[in-house]
């Protein structure tokens, strides 16, 4: 007898294995997983039979890239998103000042993006208006903050800051003068996350950086996903990538090979189907929103080329330890430059220990070189893009480029066409993570204000929905039982009102998820 058998839908199977087999009408689930399609389960018992009344049916998006533990906390946070006037996110930032009713306390402010103010706020204004807080003014893209001259009579005097805002390592500073947060707080943040994942059809996901001085919220943060787990607050897969920054030296035995590791030896693998260890976060460089992505040559408009997070040598070595360690890499490289530095690095690493099924993945790629793309194919990286950025960034982004380098910006064509991996993903909450949102832009290749940027990377829905499938569970070792309806793999679907592949590309964002369910059980719709 089957434990629930779905009937009277589209069941697109995206089973590359089974080309002949693209459409079903009946699925059948036995104990979590798919036991078999149409006739192999039409006539058998169940214990209930559920009819979709004609819906689209596919395997749950994965999103191989998120911040969930910021996601949720942003979600709770004051925000000056949408203030375009510096005195409006003065006045916000003061209200939630007033709020706090112990002096002295930390006080953070989500929403921040200079673009939208004309320039950055300074230490001096958060100073008018922080009645003797710190203040922590977190910017959209995780690379940055603004903080006031209470928080900098903190930090060592060779902290560099533009009155008040810190970039990279030195906003990492700055975090780290806060105390953690607790693992109830954070698996509370965790969980709020996980519950707007599952509205969006999102049933697993990669964690992309857990207990690093840049992301991270607590050296003790795996715990927190375990105790989200315990107390039922972690309703969908996840797979955690460790901070490059918690590995450490070891005394191994010298025929291990293993510089650095964290305690334990623990590496990619390490959990069960619902919790696990992934790649080891590797940060190279910063981000475009922030102007701190680093290129080989000068943004368009201003005189620097951005920032690496440290000496390439020292980030070169850690690459090479990583794999020599046994990881996967999963290396954070959005300007060209710091793509160089993540190549070079691999491709050493290969050679003092080859190991063809490693999946080391490069994450954003922001802007990717015609020349770099064969390096890619040759190296077995798989790019883990985020395309959403391009729809709500895409006009500034093509700006400080410029024409020829605008058309390298997130790439999606050229990837497919040297045969390289291609992993779609949200950055969630730098961007919207609503992956039919991103499917769309990956085809239409088109802005908020209509501009199309770099057309020549466009591809098909099609090719779009398995990123988000097929190949995000091949970039998270997942496809064993993650990315199609197959007899055998997880019962992980989302319940759409409309067929991708069948309306208008225009109409795809809006596409309603009528239900997620993951294990077989409906447990997300959307959230009102």
């Amino acid at each position: 007898m089957l434990s629930t058998r779905l009937t009277n839908a589209r069941f697109l199977t995206m089973d590359p294995d089974h080309p002949d087999h693209p459409v079903a009408h009946d699925l059948g689930i036995w104990q979590g997983r798919i036991v078999g399609l149409d006739e192999a389960v039409t006539s058998l018992p169940a214990r209930e039979v559920i009819d979709l009344q004609g819906a689209t049916v596919l395997p749950g998006f994965i999103d191989a890239h998120v911040h969930l533990a910021w996601t949720g906390f942003k979600q709770n946070t004051p925000s000056i998103a949408g203030c375009t006037r510096i005195d409006d996110a003065l006045a916000v930032v003061e209200e939630a000042v007033t709020r706090k009713s112990s002096p002295g306390t930390w006080v953070s402010i989500a929403g921040y993006d200079q673009r939208a103010l004309g320039r950055h706020l300074t230490a001096a204004e958060l100073d008018k208006v922080s009645h003797g807080h710190r203040l922590f003014v977190m910017h959209d893209s995780g690379h940055g903050c603004v903080v006031n001259s209470a928080v900098l009579d903190l930090l060592p005097a060779d902290i560099p800051h533009d009155k008040g805002f810190l970039a990279e390592g030195a906003m990492g500073a700055a975090r780290a003068l806060r105390l953690p947060y607790s693992q109830e707080e954070l698996a509370e943040a965790i969980g709020r996350a996980a519950r707007t994942c599952l509205a969006e059809g999102v049933t697993a996901c990669a964690e992309a950086g857990i207990g690093g001085t840049l992301f991270g919220h607590s050296p003790v943060e795996l715990g927190a996903y375990q105790l989200a787990g315990e107390k039922g607050l972690l309703p969908l897969r996840v797979q955690l990538m460790v901070s490059a920054d918690r590995l450490r030296p070891v005394a191994a035995h010298e025929a291990d090979g293993i510089p650095r590791a964290l305690d334990l030896g623990l590496r990619t693998g390490f959990g069960d189907d619902r919790l696990s260890v992934g790649a080891l976060k590797i940060y190279t460089d910063g981000g475009m929103m922030a102007r701190t992505a680093a290129l080989s040559s000068p943004y368009e408009g201003l005189d620097h080329t951005g920032q690496l997070q440290d000496d390439p040598d020292k980030l070169a070595d850690m690459i090479v330890d990583g794999h020599l360690a046994g990881w996967q890499l999963a290396v954070h490289a959005i300007g060209d430059r710091a793509a160089d530095i993540a190549l070079d690095a691999l491709e050493r690493a290969q050679r003092l220990r080859p190991r063809p099924g490693a999946r080391h993945r490069i994450e954003h790629a922001g802007l990717i070189r015609p020349d770099q793309l064969p390096r890619f194919a040759r190296l077995g990286i798989s790019a883990v893009v985020q395309p959403s950025f391009l729809r709500y960034f895409g006009d500034d982004y093509a700006a400080i480029m410029g024409e020829e380098r605008a058309s390298w910006l997130y790439r999606g064509r050229a990837f497919l066409d040297h045969g390289i991996t291609l992993v779609g993903s949200s950055d969630r909450p730098v961007t919207d993570g609503s992956p039919l949102r991103a499917i769309q832009f990956m085809a239409e290749r088109a802005s908020e204000s209509g501009q199309v940027i770099g057309p020549d990377e466009g591809v098909t829905v099609d090719e779009a929905l398995r990123a988000y499938r097929v190949a995000g569970a091949f970039a998270c070792h997942w496809e064993d039982n993650l990315g199609s309806l197959t007899p055998g793999k997880f019962a992980d679907l989302v319940v759409l009102g409309d067929d991708p592949r069948r309306v208008d590309t225009s109409r795809i964002g809006d596409i309603e998820v009528a239900a997620t369910y993951v294990d077989g059980r409906e447990t997300g719709r959307p959230v009102s």
